[in-house]
């Protein structure tokens, strides 16, 4: 009896560890694999995140929506919202964070919801061009200038950061066609902070 007590206790064991190992992150670095990976589905996600998986409309650019799914809808700190390359969800095409009045729990090579034009210099290790402001592609870096933040993650994938000011930006420094320097004396004193990072999968 001692003996069949010993070997469910074991069994009990090994399964709890395997579910522990399985367990879908809630928080930490984003690499190309994890939270999402390029292989996933809409059916994946589900499978894997429950009812932290949820489809809903998202923002796209000049005002239009797409059809994604977010994990963690009610948490505003662990939100990541995943694309997909068609309207069937067949393939995951890349992932967001967003600013949702939250610091995010997350992190992308060190640069996270909420980080200053200076912290993501320091991780990039050299200054970038960021795009003028108050329009609809406004505050995108466009050209890391050669830095590590210009190269793909492990696995392929690429980074896209945006900015934004908590007031309007001055004129010199919005509009399209503008093009400022993360260490400009003029985008320094405007301070704005990262409020979307995107992770995107390569194409196959």
């Amino acid at each position: 009896m001692t003996r069949i007590i010993i070997i469910a206790a074991a069994s009990l064991l090994v399964s709890s560890s395997a579910f522990a190992q399985s367990a879908p992150p809630q928080e930490g670095p984003i690499t190309c694999a994890a939270p999402v990976a390029p292989d996933d589905t809409e059916r994946s996600l589900k499978q894997r995140y429950g009812k932290d998986a949820v489809v809903q409309n998202l923002p796209g650019a000049e005002g239009e929506t797409y059809k994604g799914v977010v994990l963690f809808p009610k948490a505003r700190d662990r939100r990541v919202e995943v694309a997909f390359t068609d309207d069937k969800a067949g393939r995951a095409s890349g992932l967001t964070l967003r600013d949702a009045g939250k610091t995010s729990l997350w992190n992308v090579a060190g640069v996270t919801i909420g980080s200053s034009l200076a912290d993501v210099q320091k991780a990039n290790g050299k200054p970038f061009l960021v795009s003028g402001f108050e329009w609809d592609y406004g505050g995108f870096v466009t050209d890391w200038k050669g830095g590590t933040l210009s190269r793909p993650l492990q696995g392929g994938c690429r980074i896209t950061i945006r900015f934004s000011g908590k007031t309007g930006a001055p004129r010199s420094l919005s509009g399209d066609g503008v093009k400022v320097a993360s260490d400009n004396a003029a985008l320094v004193k405007f301070a704005p902070v990262v409020t979307e990072i995107g992770v995107n999968f390569p194409d196959k």
